[in-house]
């Protein structure tokens, strides 16, 4: 499996735009269990999937230069990831969950894609400086032990993908068959697919994430002409101005989490990159790459949902699942509106190999005993614990996205606020020594970041509104109440982080 950087090189260049922003068929690190196991099995898996761990990149195993090209690779990438069926069913919640007008929902959908995929763009520039794992660079934020928090937080981010991604595509398989595939047997299917890729289809997988794009855009283009006429723009949003103003606020920290969501994966895909990469155009690729797609994928959401005001068909689709309502888009085209469902379903895969992949490295990351264990028998893993959840939880859709979304948006903020102003306020003149990454003594203890986390976590909760539980401090917007976790969640961390930061430093200087 050894190859020359030259000959790798041209290799990845040559299997489509993604193949250069992803590490995935590198070479395995010599070091690893499999690689130096002489059991055919293992040397089998192998041969189809890359084993190398959560260890740094050294800069000679990195791209010797990076081009114009490759920036807009590192777009493609998160664009193909996210032009998916599950940000669809995010839109939905504006005009449908929260009684927002079309104009209202637009706006709240858009700006808070684009703000959560700033933070994913923040987090992405620390792969090529670096060459750590995401979670491996939190520990220079909030210390090594301490970052085990938010890594095992990021597995279940990352598994929670997988959840909704099968849920959502076995919805659409089930509606295209006209309910003669019953929605389990479409989690399973999505579910094997995605595990075939992950586990022996590296390549096909890099074929086709470098690609997806292609067809989904077209299919969404084909729904946007389809459907696109039957969007009801007038529809006014409902309440009083406190409760509007709620609804408002609730609906666009949800959009946000759910983009921001990607961003304790960040820099898993660039890991390869050279240190000489531009932070301002890697934060830029990955700003309008992700933002655009989430965006898009987010309006048409929207758009359905605002249908089913005046279109009764509409509406009893959405009864049905919101993966109905999507192909319910579709009517009028006959078999090739199946088709195009069939696509969107099928391009969920490009949004849920990613996640598994970044849980996969969570795992490896949480302790020295999961380190030693090869990938491919963790993605195992990972792919049987979120079909089991999919499968459970296929009759709460909503109910899992408000609040799954909204809980991992109020752990992602909180750590990024921490991790900006260790960068801008505590890193200026300290700089980072990447090659200590495994060396606890010369990682920060984490004092000051636990505590703040924690202090975070519990501005959070009492600003929170869920099913499930109303914070008392969200009970006094509206009628109905208002999630404010995020922001006062960031509030209170932003506020608390630099004079604790600054005594945990003047204290033992680490």
């Amino acid at each position: 499996m050894a190859v020359s950087m030259q000959d790798e090189e041209k290799g990845m260049r040559a299997q489509g735009p993604l193949s250069t922003s992803s590490d995935l068929i590198k070479s395995p690190s010599s070091s690893s269990p499999v690689s130096q196991s002489g059991n055919p099995f293992s040397r089998f898996i192998l041969s189809v999937l890359e084993t190398r761990g959560h260890d740094r990149i050294p800069e000679s195993e990195r791209l010797k230069c990076v081009t114009a090209i490759d920036y807009f690779r590192m777009g493609v990438l998160w664009f193909s990831t996210s032009i998916t069926a599950n940000n669809v069913a995010v839109g939905m919640y504006g005009p449908l969950g929260y009684n927002l007008s079309f104009v209202d929902s637009a706006l709240c959908a858009t700006f808070g894609a684009f703000l959560g995929a700033a933070g994913v763009a923040f987090m992405s520039i620390f792969g090529p400086a670096s060459g750590n794992r995401t979670m491996v660079v939190a520990r220079y934020f909030m210390g090594y032990y301490p970052s085990k928090i938010a890594c095992l937080l990021n597995i279940i981010i990352m598994l929670g993908y997988g959840m909704i991604d099968c849920l959502v595509g076995g919805q659409i398989l089930s509606a295209v068959a006209d309910g003669n595939m019953t929605v389990v047997v479409g989690i399973i299917i999505v579910a094997i697919i995605t595990w075939l890729v992950v586990v022996f289809g590296m390549k096909f997988f890099h074929a086709y994430e470098g690609w997806a794009w292609a067809p989904q855009l077209v299919a969404m283009f084909v729904l946007v002409g389809c459907a696109g006429p039957k969007f009801d723009t007038s529809i006014v949003s409902s309440g009083n101005t406190e409760t509007l103003n709620g609804d408002r606020l609730t609906f666009f920290s949800l959009c946000l989490s759910s983009s921001v969501a990607w961003a304790p994966a960040g820099a898993d895909f660039f890991v390869y990159f050279p240190p000489t990469t531009s932070k301002w155009k890697t934060f830029v690729s990955v700003l309008f790459g992700l933002g655009l797609s989430l965006t898009f994928a987010n309006l048409m959401g929207v758009g359905l949902a605002s249908g089913t005001i005046t279109n009764p068909k509409w509406a009893e689709a959405y009864d049905t699942s919101s993966g109905a309502l999507i192909v319910a888009g579709f009517d009028g085209l006959g078999g090739f509106g199946k088709f195009m469902g069939v696509i969107i379903a099928l391009g969920l895969i490009s949004n849920n190999i990613p996640g598994t992949y970044s849980a996969t490295l969570g795992f490896q990351i949480m302790g020295r005993h999961l380190a030693r264990l090869p990938r491919w028998s963790l993605a195992c893993v990972s792919t049987i614990i979120y079909t089991a959840c999919a499968l459970g939880g296929r009759n709460h859709l909503y109910d899992i996205f408000e609040n799954f979304l909204a809980l991992m948006g109020y752990w992602v903020t909180i750590y990024l606020t921490i991790a900006l102003e260790e960068l801008l306020i505590f890193r200026r003149t300290r700089g980072f020594d990447w090659d200590a990454w495994a060396d606890r003594s010369k990682l920060p203890l984490g004092i000051a970041a636990l505590a703040t986390f924690l202090i975070g976590w519990a501005g959070a909760i009492v600003c929170m509104d869920q099913v499930w539980y109303i914070g008392p401090i969200a009970k006094m917007v509206g009628s109905d109440g208002a999630d404010l976790g995020i922001w006062v969640g960031c509030s209170w961390a932003m506020l608390v982080y630099p004079p604790l930061r600054y005594f945990e430093l003047k204290k033992f200087n680490r």
